[in-house]
């Protein structure tokens, strides 16, 4: 994925550090924005999974560290729900101001919660998602079950959260007491999607059944089968990303502004390999693609492999070819099905080949034709599928001119 460091202010001029991840190619059609859990950060596993995942469908997303955490400024002790809440219309601001106004909320755990109070005061927001969210704020107290009582003897009291040290102040209770949820899900008035696992054992799915029973429709459940609390399986998250992507475009689309005009060649492809395994995300013209290899050479097979691609671009080139050949012939040609094989033979096991050393690529492609078609017809079309185009690419003279870009 692309990316932007950014850094805005909260509404006390504390600077908050942000990133907001950009689809690989073309302006982004939407902007998502995310409110990651409670103690966490911004760089949490599954939180840029599902950026990701929103990325390949045109939608940025802006993640940032509220007051005190990750790499923002400001105390934590001094932080509650509502400086949450107040963070997030602060990078909602920032957007409208600097990019786009957020489209949707999505919010994990504790920042689940957030996102359903600021949405309210968001009218650009038409969706919103939970995550493994608690039905009112105040459930974080469960955390604070064995310092509470000094927290409201002393005012304060230091708590240990995933084995991380953060210091509690009474205000922090006091404001999670003023905060009742119940109402404001029930007024929310956005599309509303609820994520939880029925094993989370953080913020139980009680929780889920109560927000969604509070809401009002369109409302949807997604149960997250067998995931923890913080979607430690990548699996989890990306299909949280996915599902996110696909349901928010509903929703998007019925507010999105005429396309703009772009500069860049209709027929621009661009593909991106991160610093760590072969996993690659490519924009094909506003589609997009993944790509990857197998675990057995170091891969995570998430994609086919680009000579997958390359082999699957020959399949739908044929059967789109003849198609075209049969309409225009007016044949009675149902379905054209192109199955296709690629591997690196000895060249000396081709009679036909002029490369007599060495090995050669051999790709073996059959085609299956339905409908009432007579012989003629059949021999007809599959000496057309040597003329689709790519066909006749792979066996012309290919030049690939190579330079460092800017």
């Amino acid at each position: 994925m692309q990316f932007e460091k950014v850094t805005f202010a909260n509404r006390k001029g504390e600077n908050l550090a942000a990133r907001l991840d950009l689809p690989l190619a073309g302006k982004p059609h939407a902007v998502a924005l995310f409110a990651h859990c409670f103690t966490c950060s911004k760089n949490l596993s599954a939180v840029r999974n599902i950026s990701r995942a929103l990325n390949r469908q045109g939608i940025a997303v802006l993640r940032f560290d509220f007051t005190g955490l990750g790499e923002s400024d400001g105390d934590f002790a001094d932080t509650n729900f509502s400086s949450n809440v107040s963070d997030l219309l602060a990078a909602a601001d920032f957007l409208e101001r600097e990019y786009l106004a957020p489209g949707i909320l999505i919010g994990h755990s504790f920042g689940g919660a957030a996102v359903l109070q600021a949405a309210a005061d968001l009218p650009s927001v038409v969706a919103v998602a939970t995550i493994g969210a608690p039905c009112d704020p105040a459930h974080v107290q469960h955390l604070l079950t064995d310092t509470k009582e000094a927290i409201i003897r002393q005012g304060e009291a230091e708590v240990s959260i995933a084995g991380r040290p953060f210091k509690i102040k009474k205000q922090f209770l006091d404001d999670l007491e003023q905060n009742k949820m119940k109402g404001t899900i029930r007024d929310l008035r956005k599309a509303l999607v609820v994520f939880h696992s029925p094993v989370d054992d953080t913020v139980g799915i009680h929780n889920a059944a109560l927000i969604f029973e509070a809401a009002r429709h369109p409302k949807s459940f997604v149960s997250l089968d067998h995931a923890d609390h913080l979607l430690s399986d990548e699996k989890d998250s990306r299909y949280v990303g996915s599902v996110i992507a696909a349901w928010a475009q509903k929703y998007l689309d019925a507010k999105a502004e005429p396309a703009q005009s772009t500069e860049e060649p209709a027929n621009l492809v661009v593909s991106r390999t991160g610093k760590e395994g072969f996993t690659t995300e490519i924009e094909a013209h506003g589609h997009s693609l993944i790509a990857d290899e197998p675990p057995s050479v170091g891969g995570a097979n998430l994609g086919p492999t680009p000579y997958d691609l390359l082999v699957a671009a020959l399949g739908a080139c044929t059967s789109m070819t003849l198609r075209m050949y049969a309409n225009h012939k007016g044949w009675p040609l149902h379905a054209a099905e192109v199955s296709l094989t690629h591997k690196k033979i000895h060249a000396a096991d081709c009679t036909e080949c002029e490369t007599a050393d060495g090995r050669i690529d051999r790709i073996e492609r059959e085609v299956r034709l339905t409908g009432p078609l007579d012989e003629v017809q059949r021999q007809r079309l599959l000496e057309i599928a040597d003329r689709c185009p790519v066909h006749r690419t792979l066996h012309s003279e290919i030049s690939v001119v190579t330079k460092l870009a800017d």
